[in-house]
């Protein structure tokens, strides 16, 4: 493990230990993070004491969203969730990646060796987290986002994430409408705004399906004669050059629907593997697995320059968060003055319970 314990979501533990137990704050007694004076930032229509968050993935339960926001991060994700329930990954879910400098595509092309532990400082890890995406179930996730949504103060904002889940017997429209159903539920909670997580490469059977326009486009739609105004959020990969014309098509094809776009999600690696060679994460299809962490802060920060680009070139009005490799002060700096509106972490938040209050000591 990194130099210091994990306190949001310890990847020594389970999944499910993680979610019963977690979070695993330092000091018993903490003082939470006190916001003064009036929200002056704003995003999606909602005031916010600063555009500094957690995006999904390392907040499962109402109990690790109320410790976030006490810590001073104001614009958090729930985990993301589904309309059935559906199993976690086997254990391990995140390891420790060997590598020189950026992961760019050519790199993360050839296999990649990995570790279950890592001594190295936080803010320089890189790291694979495989989950796939696990949820109990509506029966107990809608009421537990009830408990998230009344964690939230002023300044703050939720927002749900939610995925379709292919299911026996599912057309491809079946799968579509999925989305639209874990959306629903979702808005029932009381959130003020939806994500849609269309990038999420570890699970095999649904892949990242962001790269496909028609599916983008209908889920979109779908999606949004459910939920009628709540803010709707997708959650995209990196698009390379030669994905520039798809990119901006689905940028200009969705603007009815989509109010912000969130970039990136990971970079996935086409195999992540022991010092031997072979697959360190265990199961069936988990030979690739995404990868963040300082490593792909690169492809972050280029997607979110070139969504700004495309905002100022046909005058649109989506708002943009910047997520990938936000580890330190600095990286919230550099997303910041390249374009976006907000900007979340995930994997330094896991262990740097800190980073939001050290965030807003360079807000002015």
């Amino acid at each position: 493990m990194p130099k210091q314990p994990a306190v949001l979501y310890d990847p020594t533990k389970t999944f499910d230990d993680n979610f019963d137990n977690g979070p695993f704050p330092l000091q018993p007694n903490e003082t939470p993070y006190k916001n003064t004076g009036e929200p002056t930032f704003s995003f999606l229509g909602h005031q916010l004491y600063s555009p500094f968050g957690i995006a999904a993935g390392s907040l499962p339960t109402s109990k690790h969203v109320s410790y976030a926001f006490q810590r001073g991060f104001d614009v958090v994700c729930y985990k993301t969730q589904r309309s059935v329930p559906f199993p976690v990954n086997e254990f391990h879910n995140v390891v420790y990646i060997e590598v020189e400098g950026d992961l760019t595509m050519e790199k993360a092309s050839r296999h990649l060796v990995a570790h279950p532990t890592s001594n190295k400082p936080v803010e320089t890890i890189t790291i694979t987290n495989s989950f796939g995406n696990p949820s109990r179930g509506p029966d107990f996730w809608v009421e537990d986002m009830k408990q998230a949504v009344a964690a939230q103060c002023k300044g703050q904002l939720l927002i749900a994430s939610v995925v379709g889940t292919i299911q026996p017997g599912f057309s491809q429209e079946d799968y579509y409408d999925d989305f639209s159903t874990a959306a629903a539920l979702a808005v029932k909670t009381g959130v003020q705004a939806i994500e849609i997580n269309l990038s999420c490469p570890n699970v095999a059977a649904e892949a990242a399906i962001c790269y496909t326009y028609d599916a983008v486009l209908s889920i979109a739609k779908k999606v949004r004669s459910v939920i009628g105004d709540t803010p709707l959020i997708a959650k995209i990969g990196y698009f390379t050059g030669l994905q520039q014309q798809l990119l901006e098509k689905i940028i200009l094809d969705t603007q009815d629907y989509i109010n912000a776009f969130s970039a990136i999600n990971t970079i996935q690696a086409a195999a992540i593997v022991d010092e031997q060679g072979k697959q360190l994460l265990p199961g069936k299809d988990r030979l690739k697995s995404g990868v963040c962490g300082r490593a792909i802060k690169w492809a972050g920060i280029d997607m979110v320059k070139r969504l700004d680009a495309l905002r100022r070139q046909h005058d649109l009005q989506f708002e943009i968060i910047g997520v990938g490799g936000v580890m330190t002060p600095a990286d919230f700096i550099d997303y910041r003055e390249t374009g976006a509106d907000v900007v979340q972490s995930v994997t330094a938040a896991m262990w740097n319970q800190d980073l939001a209050a050290e965030i807003k000591a360079t807000l002015k």
